[in-house]
Parts: structure tokens; sequence; C-alpha cells
């Protein structure tokens, strides 16, 4: 592996897949239409079970490359080894159902020129299954830089926006946490902030697909109960208002989540405990808004 980044360098675009037919070829067309030419297509088929493989294959490119899994394993292991057969320097993520903009791969990969950065990653867009409804994910300014205790503030980053350098990858002892099934990806690239400079482009260069079948959107419980175990196993690392302010967050989704779900008792029992701290104007129009109101107006905090 050269760890010099030129104009020729190969991306590695790491493509995870289980069951994901519906979007694959939008995918892998926005794949197609890069600018930037000089790139390899890993696409890590985690034994799916319908017809993700013979679309895949239907592509006669000769920078596609098919792997099958030995077993079906976890989202985090998967991306472990998938990128263990990438070649690339660089590595990007695009998900199966995920697109990017044409010149996504261009735009980011010459931020690489600098040896002290190792991950590259943008704005992007929430786009609600097949309509043309769309969220810009974040109007604040992404910051560049070394920007570890920024995001323990507000973490922004999209998988789908990011490129990596392989060589801050490998510096990890642990690389993606395979325990984790949703936040693997913000444990990943906070380690990966404290050994290397991340930069940041403000225009979207991707788009996140929400639909029913996002892990995301499916284990919402989930997904708190990994970010209290993280806050849990890191917070020693941290400040105490980090702590307060990570605890108060995931304090907020849980009362979201719950008013979706229509458990106004635990909402209350949150909204008037001191201990939660979340007692404020915008979480008392939440409580009172009718939850079909809040599906509509909160269509990107789940399907």
């Amino acid at each position: 592996m050269n760890n010099t980044i030129n104009e020729k360098s190969l991306i590695s675009i790491i493509m995870n897949c289980y069951n994901g037919e519906t979007y694959l070829s939008e995918s892998i067309k926005s794949v197609l239409s890069q600018t930037y030419k000089n790139w390899e297509l890993i696409f890590w088929d985690n034994q799916s079970k319908d017809k993700s493989s013979e679309i895949f294959k239907s592509y006669k490119d000769i920078r596609f490359r098919y792997f099958y899994a030995d077993q079906h394993t976890s989202l985090y292991k998967a991306r472990n080894l998938a990128i263990e057969k990438s070649k690339g320097d660089l590595i990007a993520f695009l998900d199966t159902d995920d697109l990017w903009e044409k010149d996504k791969l261009e735009l980011q990969k010459h931020h690489f020129n600098n040896t002290e950065v190792g991950l590259v990653f943008s704005n992007l867009w929430i786009i609600k299954k097949n309509t043309k409804k769309k969220k810009l994910y974040t109007n604040k300014k992404l910051s560049s830089g070394s920007i570890y205790n920024e995001l323990i503030k507000n973490y922004n980053i999209g998988i789908v926006t990011t490129i990596i350098r392989k060589k801050y990858y490998l510096k990890l002892e642990k690389k993606f946490d395979e325990r984790f099934s949703i936040i693997g990806d913000f444990d990943l690239f906070l380690r990966l902030s404290k050994i290397c400079v991340f930069k940041s482009i403000q225009a979207p260069l991707a788009s996140y697909r929400l639909h029913g079948g996002n892990l995301s959107t499916i284990m919402k419980g989930k997904e708190i109960a990994e970010h209290e175990l993280w806050l849990k196993e890191n917070k020693n690392d941290l400040s105490l208002v980090d702590v307060q302010n990570l605890q108060k967050n995931i304090n907020n989704r849980k009362f979201v989540n719950s008013k979706i779900g229509g458990n106004y008792r635990k909402c209350l029992s949150m909204l008037i405990n001191p201990k939660t701290n979340i007692f404020n104007i915008k979480n008392l129009v939440i409580f009172f808004s009718p939850a079909i109101l809040l599906k509509k107006i909160l269509w990107y905090h789940q399907d």
C-alpha cells in the first residue's frame, strides 16, 4: 500500500449488502457516474436471500469485485471484512440504498494531499423513500482540523459522505467495533479524530435514504442503548460538562422515541424528572402535539 496520495490514487468503495435489491441499481449507478474514475467497488454480500447478487453481477465492469460472506455477520464485522479485501489507499462507504453526487470523490480526494488528513466528510441530504422529499442533514457549519472535542459536542458525520485514509484506519488497534449494530461509525470516527486531521466540505455530496428497512429506523431502542454503553465506557475520558450534554442528548432521543411510540406516561415521567434535564419549551410542544403530526414533522426521525 502506497501512503502517498496522488491524482491517480485508487479509492476502494465499500458496499455492504444484505437483501438490498430495492435500491441497489440506483446506488451502483451513482458510483458509475463519478467524475473520478480510479476506484474499485468492493461488494460484500452478507448472504443475501434476494436478487442483490444477480443485480450486482449484471454490471460488467472490471472495477467491480464481488465477495460472498462465509457466514452472515453483524454490519460492522462485515465492514471490517470488506475493508480487508480493499486495495486502495483511500476508503469510501456507500450502502445499497444511498446515493452520491457525481463529483463526490473528485471534490474530496484532493484534500488528502495534506498527509495529516485522515478523513474527509461533507453534508448530506436525508431523503424519504422514493419521494422527492428531502432534508439537509445539518444547517450548522461543519468543522475541520483536530475536531474530537467538536464532535463530542455535536456529532454530524454521515458515513455515506466519508473517505478515510487507510493508513490511519490500520493504525487503530480496534477497527469497527463489532459489538455495535448502529453506532459503529460514530465510535470509529471519534477514535480516528484523535490521531488525524479531519476535513469537511459544506456542500451535501451524498444522500441517505430513509425507509422502514434502515437499521437505525427499526432499532431506535437499540441505538439509544448503544449510545448509553459508549458513554459508560468513555466517560472517564470526557469532561463532566460533555458527559452531562451527551446524557441529555440520549434522554432527548428517549423522549422523542417514546412520544412517537405512544408511551405518554414515560414521556411525562421524563419531562418532570429533573435528573433527565429535558424540561424545555421544545419538549413541551412535542409532548402536547399529536403523535400523527409529529410523525409528519419528524419524518426523518423514524418511519
